[in-house]
């Protein structure tokens, strides 16, 4: 059964990327719009990875990094960061809260199918 990946990104060009990057490996993907859409797919699927933005409406990626890992049934689910925001601050902020990885835009294919293999 193929890994599902949840991609939560208010760009539907960065969505559609990370999809076609991530369907080209094998992987079924869902996405979502924000971080609020994100929490409301997440009890309603099998989620085996998840990649955030960080800037976005409604919940923005810091917040849903938090009440995901507040959240007992998602304390293991690997989450990557994606973001344009590159300084050390803000990396340094989203591993603190529990993202597994950060990676900065723009990336390539290779870099988020590599980034994505090392935990499923």
């Amino acid at each position: 059964m193929k890994k599902t990946i949840l991609a939560v990104d208010d760009s539907l060009s960065v969505r559609k990327f990370i999809s076609l990057a991530l369907r080209a490996g094998g992987y079924r993907v869902i996405s979502a719009v924000d971080g609020m859409n994100a929490l409301e797919i997440l009890p309603n699927e099998k989620i085996d990875l998840l990649i955030t933005d960080l800037n976005m409406p409604n919940v923005d990626g810091f917040e849903l990094v938090r009440t995901i890992r507040q959240n007992a049934a998602y304390s293991s689910l690997p989450i990557i960061i994606l973001s344009s925001l590159a300084d050390a601050n803000n990396i340094q902020q989203g591993l603190a809260m529990g993202a597994n990885s950060y990676l900065i835009k723009p990336f390539n294919m290779k870099k988020i199918q590599d980034e994505v293999s090392k935990y499923i």
